[in-house]
């Protein structure tokens, strides 16, 4: 009889320690550790830099134009593409998929990039 009192007991403070868990307490926040990932590149003097990124999967890549000039960011696979970016303009894809995606510049083709997602 002793043994089951003392199963019983520890299963009860058991379930009130994981009540405490969800209960707001900021220990073990799964969604602090989901947290998507993000990183820029920037484009300036006819470049990507880096030109080369390694990302998870997940995370959300933003190129800003830093040049003085227009330049575009398109995937050579068609993945994504953006606007013409004007001088300290923004475009931004997340990328869901592991895989190697080289992107140019469709004003300036010889400029060109990769993000390489694991």
């Amino acid at each position: 009889m002793r043994r089951s009192v003392s199963t019983a007991v520890l299963l009860v403070a058991l379930g009130l320690g994981m009540a405490g868990l969800g209960a707001g307490t900021g220990h073990f926040s799964a969604s602090a550790q989901l947290k998507p990932e993000t990183t820029e590149v920037k484009i300036d003097n006819f470049s990507f830099g880096p030109g080369t990124l390694t990302v998870p999967v997940g995370t959300t890549v933003t190129w800003t134009n830093r040049d003085d000039i227009p330049h575009t960011v398109v995937s050579t696979e068609g993945a994504f593409k953006s606007k013409v970016l004007d001088t300290d303009e923004k475009f931004s894809f997340t990328f869901s998929k592991a895989g190697s995606y080289p992107y140019f510049c469709s004003i300036h083709p010889k400029m060109t990039g990769k993000v390489v997602v694991q």
